[in-house]
């Protein structure tokens, strides 16, 4: 009785030296794959409610960016800003640089939270999808209301957003 062992079927180059024949993988050639860089340079948020009961807001920005498919999300990662104490108008002057294939239905998710103890209170929202702003290299200013305040003014978040579509 004899046994076969049957392995899978993978590329191969041989190469002849003098008598001896050595096999190895075959290697292809390396490609380099340019990704568009998405750049969120997020400005300023003017008039967040205090809704901190022991002392002010302390608040920072989270973003999240996905590409809004019809069944399945897919996330393109998540950043947050420094935290900004007792500020109900902070300003940070920050960056952020998300690799991206493609703007088709991508939808930044902008979250305003309340660093407290313990976990962190959501102060407002907003969400921007990029498809529909037509975006470039050069910075466009997006201004979105992130909170409805009843008896004050609304809270707005101030962004800058563009494109650099060769990838460095």
């Amino acid at each position: 009785l004899f046994t076969r062992r049957i392995f899978p079927a993978t590329p191969r180059i041989t190469r002849h030296k003098s008598r001896s024949t050595k096999s190895c993988k075959a290697f292809l050639p390396v490609t380099k794959v340019i990704m568009p860089i998405l750049t969120v340079h997020l400005d300023k948020i003017t008039n967040l409610a205090d809704d901190d009961h022991i002392g002010n807001s302390d608040p920072y920005v989270k973003f999240e960016l996905e590409q809004d498919n019809a069944f399945f999300d897919k996330d393109f990662g998540e950043m947050k800003s420094t935290k900004k104490k007792d500020e109900q108008n902070p300003v940070y002057g920050e960056d952020f640089h998300f690799n991206i294939p493609t703007l088709n239905n991508m939808e930044l998710k902008v979250k305003v939270m309340d660093d407290d103890i313990g976990s962190d209170e959501k102060l407002g929202e907003t969400k921007i999808e990029l498809e529909k702003l037509g975006l470039s290299s050069t910075p466009m200013e997006v201004k979105r209301k992130v909170d409805n305040n009843f008896f004050s003014p609304d809270a707005y978040i101030f962004l800058k957003l563009s494109i650099d579509l060769s990838g460095e």
